[in-house]
């Protein structure tokens, strides 16, 4: 195995600078009211499909989870897109697509099961194109030492807004059906204005032919391969906070409802105040490969936390998801920055979409899997796995995925 010293630390991200490597004001703008669309209305679509359009619980989960599907299915055009050089225009699609897909909520009637699943469809395909175009985006523009970083703050931005939308949108829902259809049309507004505000930015890059040999082979090369299938296990670590605290406070040992909104409250509050350090201080010390395999070996000792966390009651769990959270930082600081630095020539776009694809599939993998087994089985089941794709992605060498990354064009 390949191995290098880490990349001498990067420059000291003023947030100026970060703002620029980034994207620029208006782009970081278009983040901020893309993030408070989608807390308005992403969590509470299922209740949208339930309360105003009157579906039964079946129909509306169904319909939301063929829009995760053909979200998935759409990544491959889109990878190929990125590759002929889209990419502000590929971040206004994602956002655009949105609309279309509250357009089809709000002009949709009572029982009408054909227009919600439609509005399910765009909504699943932009929420699933978007991350891969914008990563795509922020390569290219940020400078060298930057892009980690850069990637990072653009996710604790996001994480604030969803959780500014969605702290609105909860103390709007006492308003019935005729507040829920005021969310969605706020939140087409704003998908509408964030899309603007990102193609104004006209970032592009050339188009870079691929690489002969094992690089281009179908697939990536086998680093970027052994990646993509370990991230689809760490994924479950996302939806820890949503699904299984909450499934173990609530089922398990009968907990108030609010502390799941309590834990899910401070993974938000983590996650926005320490995923810049954290990403920095890591990138500044580590190859992005060694931070990813950390991220699993945190995430593993969390889960079998949880164990004895659950027979000592609701505040050990809610105390033991300070260090899941921590591992889920880790995780999203190193994973994009690592595909980007393995893509092989002229792909990037086509393992961004890879990366979003297997991204998607534990997400929607998740939820089924977790609340399938117990707890006494949850817990070392995810574990075990988690360690085996960390230890995958150790032996994957990542020897030159340091934390300055690689150009792959600018703007």
């Amino acid at each position: 195995m390949t191995t290098t010293t880490p990349a001498a630390a990067p420059p000291r991200p003023t947030f100026g600078r970060l703002v620029r490597a980034g994207g620029g004001p208006r782009y970081a703008a278009a983040l901020l009211v893309d993030a408070l669309g989608s807390g308005l209305l992403r969590p509470f679509l299922l209740l949208y499909g339930i309360a105003v359009l009157r579906l039964d619980a079946a129909t509306t989960g169904l319909a939301m989870t063929g829009g995760i599907v053909a979200g998935l299915a759409c990544m491959p055009p889109l990878g190929r897109w990125l590759d002929r050089g889209a990419r502000s225009s590929a971040v206004a699609a994602a956002m655009l697509v949105r609309v279309a897909g509250v357009a089809a909520l709000l002009a949709a009637p009572t029982g009408s099961v054909a227009l919600f699943a439609l509005a399910a469809l765009f909504l699943g395909i932009g929420n699933q194109g978007w991350p891969a175009a914008h990563a795509a985006l922020v390569t290219t523009v940020a400078e060298d030492g930057l892009r980690d970083t850069a990637l990072a703050a653009a996710r604790a931005v996001r994480n604030a807004g969803l959780g500014l939308g969605a702290l609105l949108a909860t103390g709007c829902l006492t308003g019935g059906a005729p507040a829920l259809r005021a969310l969605a049309a706020l939140s087409g507004a704003g998908f509408l204005a964030a899309a603007a505000l990102a193609r104004s930015v006209k970032v592009s890059a050339g188009r870079v032919e691929r690489a002969p040999g094992p690089a281009a082979a179908d697939g990536g090369p086998r680093p970027l391969r052994a990646v993509l299938l370990a991230n689809t296990v760490y994924v479950f670590c996302l939806n820890v906070p949503e699904v299984a605290v909450p499934l173990v406070l609530v089922t398990v040992l009968h907990a108030s409802p609010a502390w799941p909104a309590a834990v899910f409250v401070a993974n938000t509050v983590l996650v926005v105040t320490l995923q810049v350090p954290v990403t920095r201080w890591a990138a500044a010390r580590w190859p992005r490969a060694r931070v990813l395999a950390l991220a699993g070996a945190v995430l593993a000792a969390s889960y079998l936390a949880f164990l004895p966390a659950t027979a000592l009651g609701p505040l050990a769990v809610a105390l033991v998801t300070v260090p899941c959270t921590l591992g889920e930082i880790l995780y999203a600081g190193s994973a994009t920055p690592l595909v980007t630095a393995l893509a092989p020539v002229g792909g990037l776009g086509r393992a961004l979409s890879r990366l979003q694809f297997s991204t998607g599939l534990g997400l929607a993998l998740s939820p089924a899997v977790i609340t399938a087994l117990t707890p006494l089985a949850l817990w070392p089941a995810l574990a075990a796995g988690t360690l085996a794709a960390a230890g995958a992605v150790h032996r994957t060498g990542g020897g030159a995925c340091t934390g300055s990354g690689r150009a792959h064009g600018r703007a």
